[in-house]
This record gives structure tokens, sequence and C-alpha cells, in this order.
């Protein structure tokens, strides 16, 4: 599921870059989560009568997260190529790894990675890169992280309900800021055919899965499978965006895969449990 789901995410980052040019990343951000919403929506009709106040209140959390997340990220993609933004993304669910173990070595695997985007900077193979998109990158990596958090509680719920609400929010969330953008896409059918595809490939297809493997894996194989994510986004841009990767970002990407296996693998020995378990009511 993990491995199908990275695969899955970064092509669609890869058909929703083709909507920054007329639509903007914060539109291509509102087409993407609009029309995954009204995909899940309709597949899993979710029966909103029963839901507790606590249950809305996980799935309106979880849903500004993702919203704040891919808007942060695709004004990344907009500025820097695919492969770095996720690389320097990832420090956030890696940081948060490494402070929920609660252990003084983990520190290690942090300063490693956060070498790793360093690297990034060098001069000869960073020197191009915009620090705006970085930033951007590093604050989306910020909600990464509390969405690992907010999709474990999501899931400790049955059924894919609570994601399709979140999707819907998340899209009014964006909606100020990607309705202009969203609707020069309207009149463009062969632009809504692929923002069709992005929404199913980049949030239908890795969300369902990934919220899926938070109720099988424990945190730290999730965390490692999780790490496949800059290799993914690296070769996708690489293979069909045809962005340039110089030895140097190869390595620094290596680096934070390196990091976040290493902070996963050598975590402190506790019991093995899914990680939607810690949030289910009766826990």
């Amino acid at each position: 599921m993990m491995i199908g789901s990275c695969a899955s995410l970064q092509v669609g980052a890869v058909l929703a870059a083709r909507l920054f040019p007329t639509a903007g990343a914060m539109g291509a951000t509102l087409l993407r989560l609009a029309l995954a919403a009204v995909v899940l929506l309709v597949i899993t009709r979710p029966r909103l009568r029963g839901w507790s106040g606590v249950r809305w209140r996980g799935a309106v959390l979880f849903g500004f997260c993702l919203a704040c997340m891919n808007g942060f990220f695709y004004a990344a993609i907009e500025r820097v190529p695919l492969g770095v933004a996720v690389t320097v993304e990832f420090l956030g669910p890696l940081t948060m790894a490494a402070l929920l173990s609660r252990r003084v070595g983990d520190l290690a695997w942090i300063l490693l990675a956060a070498g790793g985007v360093a690297v990034l900077g060098w001069p000869g193979e960073g020197a191009g890169l915009d620090p705006v998109g970085i930033v951007f990158a590093l604050v989306a990596g910020v909600f990464w992280a509390l969405y690992v958090l907010t999709g474990a509680k999501a899931a400790a719920e049955p059924g894919q309900g609570g994601l399709a609400v979140a999707m819907g929010v998340a899209a009014v969330a964006v909606l100020p800021l990607g309705a202009h953008g969203a609707g020069q896409v309207v009149g463009e059918p062969r632009l809504v055919v692929v923002a069709v595809g992005a929404a199913v490939l980049a949030s239908v297809v890795p969300y369902t899965l990934q919220v899926s493997a938070l109720r099988r894996l424990s945190a730290p194989v999730f965390g490692v499978l999780l790490s496949l994510e800059p290799a993914v986004a690296t070769l996708a841009g690489w293979l069909l965006l045809s962005q340039d990767v110089g030895p140097v970002a190869v390595a620094a990407i290596a680096v934070v895969v390196l990091a976040s296996v290493g902070s996963t693998v050598f975590a402190a020995p506790r019991r093995v449990e899914p990680v939607a378990d810690r949030y289910r009511p009766e826990a």
C-alpha cells in the first residue's frame, strides 16, 4: 500500500504541475482537492448524522492539515525541482518521529538529514534553488508531520468517511486562494482531464492507501516506507518532467532517506502495533 501510495502521489504531482501555467499552484491545489473530495464522497457516502463532535473535530483538523500540506507543497514545486521539494518536506515527519521517540540518540539522525538538505544549497548544485521554494517545502513538511498524526486519528474510525470529509474541508480551506486559478481551467477540456487525473492519482489513491496502511503498519515500518517518497519524487521528476538532477542532489536525497531509515529502524524497542490503534476510542 505504501509503495503504491508513493508512486501514485508523485505521478499525480507531475500531472498537477501541468496545471501551473494556467491555474497556478493554489488553483491546481483546489482542483485536486475538490475533485478528490467529490469522488470520495460519492464512493463512501458517509453517514454524517451519527458523527460525534470528536469525530467532526478530527476530520476538520485532518482536512486543514491536508490543505496546508498540499498548498505549500505545490507552491514549492512551482519554484524548485520535485525531488528537492519532497526531500526538504520530508524533514517534517522525520523530525516528528525523532521527537516522539524522546531519545537523545535520535538527534544524530535529525542532524544527518539537516546536513543532506544543506548540501542542496551547496554552490554549483543548489545555487539556482529558489529560497522561497525551500521555505514553502519546509512549511509543507510541518503540516506533513501533522497530517500523519491527524490521519492516524482518522484511520482509527471505520471506513473512509473521515478521509472524504477531510478532503472536502481541505478544498473549502483552499477555495479563497485557488478559485480564480481553478476557474481558468474549467473552459479547457484537456486541462480538466489532467485535473481529474491529478485528483485521482495524487489524492484519492495515495491517501486512501495511506489511511488503510496506518491500520496495519507499526510506526517504524510506516516511517521507513514513507522515506521512499524523496527517491520516487526524484525519479518521477527526472522521467516525466525532464528535471535535471545532479550527483550532489542525488547524494543529498540519499542522505535524507538514510536518516529516515535510521531514525525508525534504530528507535527504542516498543510493542509493535498499528499506528491507528493508539487513537481508537476504546484504547
